[in-house]
């Protein structure tokens, strides 16, 4: 009984009145993954006490490594442009072909689509299917209407003769914008498989990892663009 007892003391001596043991805390001074405040109000878990993070967080940081490649990519282009904007062969500059105000349109389109395409997510967030629904619709059709605009460009552009054939600018310039226009493109594809999926589905956990990565790339599309609106559009109609 003697030797129990001097166990126990031993024991609770050893023990912080916060319940974490002499020996846990000296190999966790900061008691980093021990505060139960934290998980009990949803805090950032990480692979102490309170086990991996959300799936939802994993897919979501996985997704922006992805959109970090795609962005690396589009810097590859913007320097391109950068190096080839002055080379007009004698042909037409941005000054000549950019119609300032048709592009200004273009882009509170593209921002407005960016909005309304965070207005879906809050409502999936609630589940309220017809919201998700009349949001992604708005959404679409702001994307089509900026893809449709800049497919005039090109078409007005290439009947003054100036296509991408016709100097390095207009080149670089064509494979820069056009590669954007794909991206809005495709992403507006995303869109309908999203507002099927939500429709047939619901709000499942990987139906709404999915609209999360959705609108992840949406929104990075739009800061493409503000960079390209100012990059090509108003420094390229200055020159």
């Amino acid at each position: 009984m003697a030797g129990r007892a001097g166990e126990a003391g031993v024991s609770s001596a050893a023990t912080t009145p916060s319940g974490i043991s002499a020996a846990n805390r000296q190999r966790d001074p900061y008691r980093i993954g021990h505060d139960r405040h934290a998980h009990r109000d949803g805090g950032a878990r990480g692979h102490g006490e309170g086990g991996p993070a959300p799936k939802r967080v994993i897919v979501g940081f996985g997704f922006w490594i992805f959109l970090l490649s795609d962005i690396v990519m589009f810097a590859g282009f913007f320097a391109a442009y950068a190096v080839l904007a002055g080379s007009t062969a004698g042909g037409p500059s941005g000054r000549d072909l950019f119609d300032l105000q048709r592009v200004a349109i273009q882009t509170g389109c593209l921002l407005a689509s960016s909005f309304t395409c965070g207005l879906s997510y809050v409502a999936a967030t609630r589940r309220n299917q017809l919201q998700v629904q009349l949001w992604l619709l708005v959404t679409g059709l702001l994307g089509l209407a900026f893809v449709t605009l800049e497919l005039i460009e090109f078409v007005e552009m290439m009947m003054q003769g100036a296509g991408p054939d016709r100097s390095a600018f207009l080149s670089a310039f064509f494979a820069l914008v056009g590669c954007h226009g794909l991206h809005v493109t495709l992403g507006g594809l995303w869109l309908l498989t999203m507002m099927a999926q939500i429709w047939v589905k619901g709000f499942r956990p990987r139906i709404m990892r999915r609209f999360l990565c959705f609108n992840l790339f949406w929104h990075a599309l739009d800061i493409i663009w503000v960079a390209l609106f100012t990059i090509v559009y108003l420094l390229g109609a200055g020159m």
